[in-house]
């Protein structure tokens, strides 16, 4: 039977935001066991018990009208006290988990992000922090995880009782720490100015665009080491990171860069108009008759389809960044440190969520955000695709490839 911990109470049946609640909360247990604090005399009890008239106690759990305690954390709904504050399931599991596992958090920005019912999954640093400056003790986790008993300790008394609002805040991208950091780093579009001294046409543009991959590399690998928790990753994940994620990270990179510059084909219709290009630097447009000749098609049309399939999103740089920086560390490779990845994932989804919110109209968005991480296994249907080009063109030995290029490359081999 699962006993609730230490300061803890037992939630109603029904899902909370991190873990679902015991199918039978009180079986077993006295109820006055399970409504009054063991060690406080004037009886305080916990969310789901008031005192009416004349001190009769009784159960206001389940009335829609009933005052019900804010969560001091996140100012969801309090199921109860917990650790010797009014708290959720959710910040209650999150805080023992936290004392358990002994986690240390970093925060993305300046330890002083907004912690909501909304954003308390946005950054772990804060949440933490504001469960311990809201009252929550430490002591009350019990740390060899045996289910079963209390401990001693007083509830904290401050601050008093409080009514649950409902307040449907929209966020905005001010708040959003996380964006406005990757902001500050998003690198400008490149110049890459064709060499006119080379008389062959497909010789010169695809030596163009084996320079550009080489300098879109050299960034992609600075702008990486500016998100949050990447550095501190051992360096091993790091490059698997990189080498596993570089083609669908340039290849978003170029499909934003056709949007903006009014390029790409006609909006997914099964053969793309005449005149498609698209936009790789601010001096390199390619349209589609010349990669053709450049034995460049099958790369083209793998871009313009992610190009099609963005343009109806009418996606902004601040989301594009946001996913962009998804896309880095959602590949489906063996890390060492898996929950810091996996920690970094959820993060920037929560920041991408918040970031269509503050954009895009209430109603519509979800949905988007749904749309544009359906746009990820399409990146990731390119990348075969760009690869063996090069490999082909490097194994020619007529196109000069710079080392940086060819280490990654070759890193898919190994």
């Amino acid at each position: 039977m699962d006993v609730p911990d230490a300061g803890g109470v037992y939630p109603p049946a029904e899902l909370c935001s991190d873990r679902q609640a015991s199918s039978s909360p009180g079986a077993g247990l006295d109820k006055q066991q399970l409504y009054e604090s063991p060690c406080s005399p004037d009886r305080q009890f916990c969310s789901s018990t008031t005192l009416g008239e004349g001190g009769i106690q009784y159960e206001v759990r389940g009335e829609d009208d009933a005052p019900k305690r804010t969560c001091l954390v996140c100012g969801d709904v309090a199921s109860g006290f917990h650790y010797g504050v009014a708290s959720c399931e959710a910040c209650k599991a999150f805080f023992k988990r936290t004392i358990q596992g002994n986690i240390e958090y970093t925060c993305p920005a300046n330890n002083d992000c907004e912690i909501n019912k909304r954003r308390r999954k946005a950054c772990q640093a804060c949440r933490f922090q504001k469960c311990l400056t809201v009252g929550m003790l430490k002591e009350g986790v019990r740390l060899d995880r045996v289910r079963g008993g209390r401990q001693k300790y007083r509830r904290n008394p401050e601050p008093p009782y409080q009514l649950h609002t409902v307040q449907a805040k929209k966020p905005s991208l001010e708040e959003n720490t996380l964006l406005r950091h990757l902001m500050k780093y998003e690198p400008p579009m490149p110049s890459m100015p064709l060499d006119r001294s080379i008389p062959d046409v497909e010789y010169r543009t695809v030596s163009a665009l084996a320079c550009l991959f080489d300098k879109e590399l050299g960034n992609f690998i600075g702008w990486a080491k500016q998100l949050p928790g990447f550095g501190n990753l051992v360096l091993n994940d790091q490059m698997n990171l990189l080498q596993s994620s570089w083609v669908e990270v340039l290849t978003l990179c170029f499909a934003f860069r056709s949007l903006s510059e009014g390029g790409g084909g006609g909006g997914g219709d099964a053969s793309p108009p005449a005149r498609a290009q698209l936009t790789f630097a601010r001096d390199l447009t390619i349209e589609e008759k010349v990669a053709r000749d450049c034995g460049l098609e099958q790369v083209f049309f793998q871009y313009l389809r992610v190009v099609e399939r963005l343009q109806p999103l009418s996606i902004t740089e601040q989301e594009y960044v946001l996913l962009r920086a998804l896309v880095l560390v959602n590949c489906d490779i063996a890390v060492e440190n898996a929950p810091l990845v996996r920690s970094m994932r959820d993060t920037l989804m929560q920041s991408l969520a918040d970031c269509v919110a503050a954009i895009r109209p209430a109603s519509g968005a979800a949905s988007h955000t749904q749309q544009l991480l359906l746009c990820l296994p399409v990146l990731r249907q390119v990348d075969p695709v760009v690869k063996q080009f090069w490999i082909n063109t490097r194994q020619d030995g007529k196109i000069h490839m710079d080392k940086l290029f060819i280490e990654m490359l070759q890193s898919q081999a190994r």
